[in-house]
């Protein structure tokens, strides 16, 4: 049997500035690191004491301080991959999402998708986005631990979803998994058949009200 619990970041400066994310290296905002309080409550109380746990994240500062309140109280320590990092949208990464939007060639309704030129200098294309993500999952899960956590990133967490049921990396060009600030997404591999559940996409009943 293996659970892996993969927290979405919770609020960050760029949210609320107006940004773009990527691999600009906001914080977490005061309601952020609430939330990844919050968070944390949930993924201890999920696990049960005692039991070994991996705790993974993206090494950008809105995820480890995320990566940091969760393990804490599990008692071990996050290992960093910037693997597990937002999708790159390069030179746009820290400017106003008026700036990228002003420039962005949205992807076409049919024909190719995954390498799709955005038009932004340093983006990274979706199939070079999915191929970082899955070689990460890919060290993840060959670790012998029924517990894990993944602390990634909103778009990130499509990839993360698609690797864990096994999606070729050229099937994902409409894949689309939505998961908000500070969610919590619950995966589940049986013991017997081995086969992978999403249990919970996005859950944020542990976050309280703002």
């Amino acid at each position: 049997m293996r659970t892996v619990l993969v927290v979405v970041h919770p609020e960050a400066t760029h949210h609320v500035e107006g940004l773009v994310g990527g691999w600009y290296d906001s914080d977490l905002t005061a309601v952020g690191q609430r939330d990844a309080e919050s968070a944390a409550v949930a993924v201890r109380n999920a696990i049960p004491g005692g039991a070994l746990v991996d705790v993974f994240s993206s090494d950008l500062t809105r995820c480890r301080r995320t990566a940091e309140a969760i393990a804490t109280p599990l008692g071990v320590k996050p290992s960093f991959d910037r693997r597990l990092r937002e999708k790159s949208y390069g030179v746009a990464g820290g400017r106003p999402q008026s700036w990228l939007e002003s420039r962005f060639i949205t992807p076409p309704p049919t024909g190719e998708r995954m390498l799709h030129d955005e038009g932004v200098d340093g983006a990274e294309t979706k199939a070079a986005f999915a191929e970082r993500i899955y070689a990460a999952m890919y060290d993840v899960l060959a670790r012998p631990v029924q517990w894990q956590v993944i602390v990634t990133h909103g778009f990130a967490l499509t990839y993360v979803v698609a690797a864990w049921i096994g999606m070729p990396v050229e099937s994902l060009g409409y894949a689309h998994f939505r998961g908000g600030p500070g969610s919590i997404t619950t995966l589940h591999e049986d013991d017997h058949f081995h086969n992978r559940s999403v249990m919970t996409l996005a859950s944020t009943e542990h976050l309280r009200p703002a």
